[in-house]
């Protein structure tokens, strides 16, 4: 993969690491780190080799939002650069056939914490937090952030913490669901690694076909979640995977997963 200036990226047992690397800017995400971010997401989708993809940061914090020296980046309006930038990030992770986890270290803030909570799961530093700047700048949440917000908060709760541009710390964002784990600041890295490399030993149809139910839930019906549960059940009850597995249950073995 080619080489990167805003951001690094290692490849080892399946799991691919991303980590913001402008820790000078506290990883202030720049244009160039959202077309690098981009294409590294692309490249990953592509690759049968990657099965779980961990997004960390340089520094002392995990993001401090958009990088506002640059101003619109060329852009004419925001909602321009927002569609055409951060959008396909957000939606590269969202609709990936991949497990995301983010890496929490520090001050994780603005659409910064929105990267973060677009992930499938993250795990948090205990000297982390999520800072909700927007109304501090006279913006309104962007990235989807509104959405992870009221969804784990339940809206009163969230409005209260955009409205206060609030910095919510990690045993708040443990409580509220936002972040699954919180480890100490000095083991972040090795424990989120030793998580992805447990998680790649996973079934990766499992992984792709839930991640798919999953995320569709708050735009269905308890109907429509049974049949897209039941349509995808088949896919995975006649893959080689699923019956080696049950063959290894049998044989009291554990069981080796292909994604086929």
């Amino acid at each position: 993969m080619s080489n990167f200036e805003t951001i690094s990226y290692e490849l080892e047992n399946h799991v691919a690491t991303i980590s913001l690397n402008r820790p000078k800017a506290m990883n202030a995400i720049s244009q160039g780190m959202r077309k690098e971010l981009k294409q590294v997401i692309d490249s990953i989708e592509a690759n049968d080799e990657v099965r779980i993809v961990v997004i960390r940061a340089e520094g002392r914090g995990f993001s401090s939002g958009t990088d506002l020296t640059e101003g619109l980046a060329g852009f004419d309006t925001i909602d321009e650069q927002i569609q055409q930038e951060y959008k396909p990030v957000l939606m590269g992770i969202a609709q990936s056939k991949k497990p995301y986890i983010a890496s929490i270290n520090g001050a994780c803030a603005g659409i910064g914490a929105a990267l973060a909570m677009t992930c499938d799961l993250a795990v948090m530093s205990d000297e982390g937090f999520l800072y909700l700047a927007f109304a501090g700048l006279s913006f309104v949440p962007d990235g989807g952030m509104a959405h992870h917000l009221v969804s784990a908060m339940g809206y009163k709760k969230a409005y209260q913490a955009f409205v206060e541009a609030a910095r919510i710390n990690a045993d708040d964002c443990l409580q509220y669901g936002l972040v699954n784990k919180i480890v100490e600041a000095s083991k972040l890295d090795e424990a989120t690694q030793a998580w992805a490399q447990t998680l790649a030993e996973g079934a990766p149809l499992a992984q792709m076909y839930g991640k798919q139910i999953m995320r569709a839930v708050h735009t269905s019906s308890v109907e429509e979640t049974i049949n897209l549960e039941s349509a995808l059940q088949v896919n995975c009850s006649t893959s080689a995977d699923s019956l080696s597995a049950i063959n290894a249950f049998f044989a009291k073995k554990k069981p080796v997963f292909i994604g086929k």
